[in-house]
């Protein structure tokens, strides 16, 4: 590395994956450790957040130690720590400002607090490293789904959210309905694979007075009245076809208003981010949409779309290359909205 590069240390830990990463000039990721607590929380039917908060405690230090020895460097070697603030669970947040902080003070090195949705969109820049702003991004999660215009990095407008619950979260809710269990986002896109996507119609909700925003409870509710319905009147439930049917609802709206988006502002580039951009259905509609319209699509490897840190790493870079700094009353901010500091 030369005197020139700048090796960020970057630490996630907003839900249920305990992260660290080495990243250096924001896309070149020497190391990217995950611990996940998929078996822990697989035994509850969904994220328990006290017993995350224990794990972070439990794994911070490992994965650290870990992915510094797999880049071969020491904290000697860093130029600053990076780490999740928010949004997400408030005890699981903790652990990683804590960890980050101390670092921090111990070493004198500068600390910046990076926006959880902000790491989605720059893992793009690490599996596209000619990938410059602007161009528009769809980030979709457990907790979130944003239809967002990427500006310049660290500028963002957010042009579609969701009203209610998040497209993973319906994935979750409905993987459970129908006894697929979590999480919720894989399993489905599975079990769809061996359905008919076209057995059952389930809404495609609008929201009234925005093309941009989403709606799924509906939707949700729908799958939730079509199992009580079968099973009242003793119908047998296809499980592939629900799944199917359920997914292609979820895509169809998400697909159509991305591409509502790059015909009214006219990109040339468009973004996947978050958990459920590894949704192969996802993948697959966008890229025909895109293709149809001369548009490039960019979308993470899956490792790069949950929850890790190398992502955190490169939208620390480019805050720390604007002269953003934290300091060390930075706090957990569970709602914290996406552009806020």
């Amino acid at each position: 590395m030369s005197r020139e590069d700048v090796t960020i240390l970057a630490i996630e830990s907003s839900c249920d994956e305990t992260a660290a990463a080495v990243v250096v000039n924001g896309r070149d990721v020497r190391s990217n450790i995950i611990s996940s607590q998929i078996a822990l929380h697989t035994l509850y039917g969904g994220v328990v957040p006290e017993l995350a908060s224990r794990k972070h405690m439990e794994k911070i230090n490992q994965v650290i130690t870990e992915a510094l020895e797999t880049a071969d460097v020491t904290l000697d070697d860093i130029d600053a720590i990076g780490v999740t603030y928010g949004p997400g669970l408030v005890g699981a947040l903790l652990v990683g400002v804590a960890e980050a902080k101390a670092i921090s003070w111990a070493k004198s090195l500068p600390l910046i607090g990076v926006h959880h949705i902000e790491g989605h969109i720059s893992a793009n820049y690490i599996a596209h490293k000619d990938l410059e702003p602007p161009f528009a991004c769809l980030v979709v999660s457990g907790g979130h789904t944003h239809l967002v215009v990427v500006k310049d990095y660290g500028s963002y407008e957010i042009i579609g959210k969701t009203r209610d619950d998040a497209a993973g979260e319906a994935f979750d809710k409905v993987a459970r309905a129908i006894g697929l269990g979590y999480p919720g986002g894989p399993k489905i896109d599975r079990a769809a694979r061996e359905g008919n996507d076209q057995a059952i119609h389930f809404p495609r909700a609008k929201v009234g007075g925005s093309v941009y925003d989403f709606s799924f409870s509906g939707l949700k509710s729908a799958v939730l009245n079509y199992l009580n319905g079968c099973r009242m009147k003793g119908e047998e439930i296809s499980v592939p076809d629900v799944a199917a049917s359920f997914q292609k609802a979820v895509v169809d709206v998400l697909t159509e208003h991305a591409m509502h988006a790059v015909d009214e502002y006219g990109f040339k580039t468009f973004a996947l981010a978050g958990g459920v951009a590894s949704n192969t259905a996802l993948r697959a509609s966008m890229e025909k949409a895109c293709a149809a319209r001369g548009v490039r699509l960019c979308c993470p490897p899956p490792v790069l779309c949950t929850d890790n840190a190398a992502m955190i790493g490169a939208a620390a870079y480019y805050d720390y290359q604007r002269g953003i700094r934290s300091d060390l009353t930075l706090n957990a901010v569970p709602g914290l909205k996406l552009g806020e500091r």
